[in-house]
């Protein structure tokens, strides 16, 4: 997340952080944002982001990727939030969690519309023109 923050700043983007306080006294909190939000607490964290955002996106990642991929797709499914939800499969990184979506959704765990609310591109203008967010 560094490095994505560091080359919007570098190329005049605004930047805004939101990190739980526990987080900022374990970790150094990126001091160079344009702005950095203190939040009490992981939900209270995931709440403001998802006010702030205009899309998702889940680039190649840990446990914390994967807890808020399925967190912002469940608050998706449940009309919670309506903004475009992306993949970026990098490196075909994503592959066996792309097949493991299909088997939930081809077993009726997951809805074929819910299914389709994921956006994946292995480039990231490709995923950024699908959500909408620039165009081609």
């Amino acid at each position: 997340m560094g490095i994505v923050a560091d080359e919007v700043i570098r190329n005049n983007g605004k930047v805004i952080g939101v990190i739980p306080q526990f987080l900022y006294q374990r970790e150094v909190g990126h001091d160079g944002l344009t702005e950095l939000e203190i939040t009490q607490s992981m939900h209270e964290r995931k709440k403001r982001m998802a006010d702030l955002a205009d899309a998702f996106i889940a680039m190649p990642g840990g446990w914390g990727t994967l807890d808020e991929l399925a967190e912002i797709l469940t608050w998706r499914q449940l009309e919670l939030v309506s903004a475009p939800v992306g993949l970026l499969n990098t490196a075909n990184f994503f592959n066996p969690l792309i097949e493991q979506l299909q088997q939930m959704t081809s077993k009726g765990f997951v809805s074929e519309a819910n299914s389709k609310t994921l956006i994946i591109e292995q480039e990231p203008k490709d995923l950024l023109t699908s959500l909408g967010v620039v165009t081609a």
